[in-house]
């Protein structure tokens, strides 16, 4: 343990971030502080240690053969913290603190709250909002809902909703269109990040090959979706996305032709462990509050 008084914990952390994420950035983004912080941390690690960890390449940040024998002991000695500090923290029952896309927190969560705080008194919600995928077994996460196609490592991973995307529009816009074919006149809002493009409905439409002109592309599903609201354009939606601005008919999905992007919502725990009764009650929750949604898509 003594080793440990010549470097600071700081610096392992950065090291350790840098080498498991790849880059200054994803580093910085996890630990919540500047690309330059975690750039001087590394400095110094290195400096306190005598040793290059990283060699700076046009790539980024490559870990030397030195660097490598460290990070792999710093990966799982910070795992086996992280795990022990979870440990502790999961023992409130009274807490359950989940982990989930600010998009979905938005346009889904956010609205059928105080029915989960009715069902369950005894619980107080604690909401982690970030577009990362954590492992619930290393931190303080009791539960996380991710959209993918369910394949990540060292997690469970349990089938909440397939995914289905679906044009849709103001309705205004959606006042012109007689037949899925007239959609192609209208500009397109782009979901920048969306794991699918609008080929997926084209071909579901008879559309194949076709397609839009584009109006705006924005980094983030929830911008494009106020976009559509406002008359920008049409976007490619999905139900947990666009279900509460169609119920409130801000938005209309014209032809009610759907297609399956081979991508949908999971329920992600920790491989491996008994989950407990709060876990339980949040998924049938869950469970049912979706399939409400799915009524707005017989």
């Amino acid at each position: 343990m003594r080793n440990l008084n010549s470097v600071h914990l700081n610096g392992l952390r950065a090291l350790e971030a840098v080498g498991r994420l790849g880059s200054l950035q994803a580093a910085a983004e996890e630990l919540g502080v500047s690309i330059g912080a975690v750039s001087q941390q590394v400095i110094k690690a290195e400096a306190q240690l005598d040793q290059v960890i990283f060699e700076r390449t046009p790539k980024g940040m490559v870990a030397t053969e030195a660097g490598a024998r460290l990070l792999t002991g710093l990966t799982e000695g910070f795992n086996a913290l992280s795990q022990a500090v979870a440990t502790t923290q999961r023992h409130d029952d009274s807490i359950l603190t989940i982990s989930v896309a600010p998009v979905f927190a938005a346009r889904w969560l956010v609205y059928r709250l105080d029915r989960f705080a009715e069902r369950h008194p005894e619980i107080s919600l604690r909401m982690d909002a970030t577009t990362r995928l954590v492992n619930p077994a290393l931190c303080d996460i009791d539960i996380g809902i991710r959209v993918g196609n369910g394949q990540w490592p060292d997690v469970k991973a349990e089938l909440l909703l397939q995914q289905e995307v679906f044009p849709v529009c103001s309705p205004v816009m959606a006042a012109r269109l007689r037949e899925p074919a007239d959609i192609l006149s209208l500009p397109a809002v782009i979901d920048g990040r969306a794991m699918f493009t609008w080929e997926v409905w084209m071909r579901e439409a008879g559309l194949s090959g076709k397609t839009l002109d584009t109006r705006h592309i924005f980094n983030d599903a929830s911008l494009c979706l106020d976009a559509a609201i406002a008359g920008q354009g049409v976007m490619l939606a999905w139900q947990t996305l666009a279900g509460f601005a169609l119920q409130q008919q801000q938005l209309v999905a014209p032809f009610g032709i759907r297609a399956q992007t081979g991508f949908g919502h999971y329920f992600v725990t920790a491989e491996g462990s008994r989950e407990p009764r709060k876990v339980r009650d949040f998924k049938a929750w869950i469970r049912e509050e979706m399939a409400g949604t799915l009524k707005l898509f017989p």
